[in-house]
This record gives C-alpha cells, sequence and structure tokens, in this order.
C-alpha cells in the first residue's frame, strides 16, 4: 500500500503514515457516496438536522484533541488551531438550523399553480488546501450536508489528520455510512477523479488560482457545478485619519497569522504619506515582538511554514536588500522563516504583484483617497482587504471602489461563517458561508399545475 508520511513543521518529524488512495478508490468511493445519496436526500428535514447538531457537538467535544493534531499537523499555533476547531462545530450547528428552513416558492400566474422546489445536487466533491484544514473542510461539506447532498471530501495531501478524525466524528455521531467520506492522496488522482467522474455534480475546490483554472476547464465538459476560492494579494490601506497605533498594532497579524500562508492576508500594506513614519515606526515594535515559537504553547502567535519546500519558494521571492526589518525565529529543526518586510516596491515588482503565501509584506505610500484605491485595484486578484480611517464616510467609499469580496473597515476580520465569503476576479468564483450557502448544492425544480381542467 502506498502511503504519505506526514510531518511535523516544527520539528520534521514523521508523526503518521497515511494512505495514498488510488483513482480507482477515489471512484468507489463516489459510488458509495451515490448510493448514501438515494436515502440522505429523502431522510426527514428534522432527522437530518438533529443528526448535523449532533456532529456539530462531538466536533466540540474534541476540540482540543483536534487542536492538539492540527499542531502537529500544520504547524497551526495551538489558540488558532484551538479557535478553527470549534468553527467546524460552528459552522455545522448553523447549518443544522437550516435544513427545515430551506424552501421553495409559489409564484402567482395565470391558469393555475406554480411551485419550486430546492433539491440537492446529489454528490459534492470539497477539495481542501493546506493551510486552513479544518474550517475550510467545514465551509464546504456542512452546507452541502445540510441540502441534502453527500459528500466525498479530499484533504489536502500533506495535512490529512483531523480530517480523518472529523469524519470518524461524523460517524459518532450517526451521520448514516458513505454520506460524508474522507479520501487521501493526492490531488492529480484523487482530486482528478473528483473532477471528471460524472456521479460528482458539484466541486468545492481552495486553492493556487492555476489549479482552480484547471478544475474549471475540466468541469465544464461536464457542466458541472463549481465553487472556487483561490489565490490573493489584499491590500491593507491606512489613512492617516485613523488611530495609527491600532492600525499599526494589529498589522503583523493581518499578514503573518498562520505564517503568511492565508489567502486573505493583506501582503501589501498601502500607507498614506503624511503618515508613514508613524506607521512604521510603530509597526516595526509589533513585528520583532511577535512571538514565533513553538505553536504548541498557548504564548506563540506564529508557527513555522509547512513544508522545506514551501519554505524555499517564500526565500525564492525576497531580495535580501529591499528588506526593512524582520522579526526572529527559534534555532533548530523547523521550517522556520522569520516575519519580513519589505520597502522601495512599486507596483510592477513581483512582491506586489504575486501570492508569495509567507510571512512577507511589502509597504508602499499613497497621496490620497484615489491612489489609494487604484493601487489597491493593481492586482489580478481581489479576496479580501482592511481599510484603517476615523472618517466613516471615505471607508465606505473607499470599500465600493476596492475590487474585493471581503472588506472590513477598522478590522482585520475577513470571515463570519455567517456572512457570505468569496473573490472578485482571480480570486474565485461563487460565495461560501452565510444563510443562502446551501441553496449552491441545490437545483431549483419548478412545477406548474394548471388548474383550468
Amino acid at each position: 500500500m502506498s502511503v504519505t508520511q506526514v510531518i511535523n513543521p516544527s520539528t520534521e518529524e514523521t508523526v503518521a503514515e497515511v494512505k495514498r488512495a488510488s483513482a480507482a478508490d477515489a471512484h468507489l468511493a463516489i459510488e458509495r457516496s451515490q448510493q448514501a445519496f438515494k436515502s440522505w436526500r429523502q431522510m426527514a428535514p428534522g432527522k437530518r438536522a438533529e443528526l448535523l447538531r449532533a456532529f456539530g457537538a462531538k466536533v466540540r467535544e474534541a476540540n482540543e484533541e483536534l487542536a492538539r493534531l492540527e499542531v502537529k499537523n500544520s504547524g497551526h499555533t495551538i489558540a488558532n488551531a484551538r479557535w478553527e476547531a470549534n468553527n467546524v462545530a460552528d459552522v455545522i450547528t448553523y447549518y443544522a438550523g437550516a435544513v427545515e428552513r430551506m424552501t421553495g416558492s409559489q409564484i402567482p400566474v395565470p391558469g393555475g399553480v406554480d411551485i419550486t422546489f430546492l433539491e440537492p445536487v446529489g454528490v459534492v466533491g470539497v477539495i481542501v488546501p493546506w493551510n486552513f484544514p479544518m474550517p475550510i473542510a467545514g465551509w464546504g461539506f456542512a452546507p452541502a450536508l445540510a441540502a441534502g447532498a453527500t459528500v466525498v471530501l479530499k484533504p489536502a495531501e500533506v495535512t490529512p489528520l483531523t480530517a480523518l478524525r472529523i469524519a470518524e466524528l461524523a460517524l459518532e455521531a450517526g451521520i448514516p455510512e458513505n454520506v460524508f467520506q474522507v479520501v487521501t492522496g493526492s490531488g492529480s488522482v484523487v482530486g482528478e477523479a473528483l473532477v471528471e467522474d460524472p456521479l460528482v455534480r458539484k466541486i468545492v475546490f481552495t486553492g493556487s488560482t492555476e489549479v482552480g483554472i484547471g478544475i474549471q476547464q475540466k468541469a465544464a465538459k461536464r457542466i458541472k457545478r463549481v465553487t472556487l476560492e483561490l489565490g490573493g494579494k489584499s491590500a491593507n490601506i491606512v489613512f492617516a485619519d485613523s488611530d495609527i497605533t491600532k492600525a499599526a498594532a494589529s498589522a503583523p497579524y493581518s499578514v503573518f497569522d498562520n505564517a503568511g500562508q492565508d489567502c486573505c492576508a493583506r501582503s501589501r500594506i498601502l500607507v498614506e504619506e503624511s503618515a508613514y513614519d508613524e506607521f512604521m515606526a510603530k509597526f516595526e515594535v509589533a513585528v520583532t515582538n511577535l512571538r514565533v515559537e513553538d505553536p504548541s504553547l498557548d504564548s506563540s502567535e506564529m508557527g513555522p511554514l509547512i513544508t522545506g519546500a514551501h519554505r524555499r519558494s517564500v526565500e525564492s521571492y525576497v531580495d535580501e536588500s529591499l528588506v526593512l526589518f524582520r522579526g526572529s525565529i527559534p534555532d533548530g529543526r523547523g521550517f522556520w522563516y522569520p516575519p519580513t518586510v519589505i520597502g522601495g516596491v512599486d507596483s510592477s515588482h513581483i512582491l506586489f504583484r504575486e501570492e508569495v503565501f509567507g510571512p512577507v509584506v511589502t509597504v508602499s505610500t499613497f497621496k490620497d483617497e484615489t491612489e489609494a484605491i487604484e493601487m489597491a485595484n493593481d492586482s489580478e486578484y481581489g479576496l479580501s482587504g482592511s481599510i484603517w480611517t476615523s472618517n466613516l464616510g471615505k471607508g465606505l467609499r473607499v470599500a465600493r471602489g476596492v475590487e474585493s469580496g471581503n472588506l472590513s473597515v477598522n478590522s482585520h476580520s475577513s470571515v463570519r461563517y455567517w456572512t457570505p465569503f468569496g473573490g472578485y476576479k482571480m480570486s474565485g468564483l461563487g460565495r461560501e458561508l452565510g444563510p443562502d450557502a446551501p441553496n449552491a448544492f441545490c437545483e431549483v425544480k419548478n412545477v406548474f399545475i394548471n388548474t383550468d381542467i
């Protein structure tokens, strides 16, 4: 049997070996999912809601276990991992509440009655990246299960452990066998099988824009639905009239959280010229004080990168002559890279344009509101971003002007499970989360009944 060695990024030690499934394994799982769909879709809504609530409760009870597993598998700080496990529980519970409220409509028409039904699409393939294995999985499978679809989930090959445990918790909660399955393996094998198998009616993918383009092209051959959450190069816009102390103190967490391995990372800081010196002085203090250490410690604020290969990729972007200052990293083993601040780049520079996916941020200046919007929009991406100003009228104007799916004023928060999440331009297609997410896993069936007989 072919296996993948799962490595702890902070120690470089092997923590597990996980089966690397074949294409045949994946197709068998899809067939089982199709069989399970027949009864899952017909289950009384109240019963399906009850099972999902039990599933959410099981995940919440296992919070510390899941968090510790994620620290070993992904190098996330323990504080973040606890939040992530709770987020999965929250999302499952939230969509359990949607099951009994998914209704069609009655439309006035002449000569009869017209009604619509929401019917689940069938088998859904959810393909999850390595940067946030737990929450991104939950954002895909929870609304799908609520809608009455069945799910085959493929975690990233290097971070499968929490997905496997969550699937066990689903069975413990009473979710019927094969309604929610996890198949481990490579994207080129298992992911391809999910995209190409005709029994899979929808793909939910989070990952690179390059891979997302390939998935959309393959899915188009079967008119298969896709939701794509892809790359980002978000801007953190700081106006001179903002609370510079708060903006500077919070900025490290907007880009160095999860070691910068975040599609929503504000990896371009744009500062109004008159506030640049004050912001940078306070920002340097915040960066150098960032606690980069063993992620299993409660005090840790940033952990390692996911693999040695990814660290080499991050290193390849950085021109040392442009480094303004850095934070520190621990000695010894682990895929560590220091929080790094870059200056002296314009919008043509690779660091301004490409997603590094590591703890590297550029700082540039702008003259006025118009230029700030132009610079923020000078990117093929449009996923997230922040705007710092004490003038809420300006904040709203800039938010309306920036081409991005998720923006925060005087905050760096990108994700709330109650609200929709997704990107503009090359950052993706469709929306996850929010009250309407289950509808994305449904067909709308229209039925006309002639009453003139």
